[in-house]
């Protein structure tokens, strides 16, 4: 399975759609900001045929260094 980053994407979006890179990058930058404001706002993002993001918050929890096997605090933290 093949990477796309998104200027990957831009290139891509560009050339299939016959449109100046300048005005596909500010498409792309413009869909990339409204997924990330609705996300930070607290809202799930569902776009059909595609894939669903949410904000998904970890507790606080223990676990073992894997190198020395000393046991250390996870922080509790937020991923989409």
């Amino acid at each position: 399975m093949k990477k796309i980053n998104k200027n990957d994407l831009v290139e891509i979006i560009s050339e299939q759609g016959h449109l100046s890179k300048k005005d596909t990058k500010i498409a792309v930058d413009l869909f990339l900001e409204l997924i990330e404001s609705n996300l930070i706002e607290g809202h799930e993002v569902n776009l059909t045929n595609f894939g669903t993001f949410k904000v998904k918050q970890y507790k606080e929890r223990s676990g073992t260094h894997p190198q020395n096997h000393t046991p250390l605090e996870i922080k509790a933290r937020k991923s989409v």
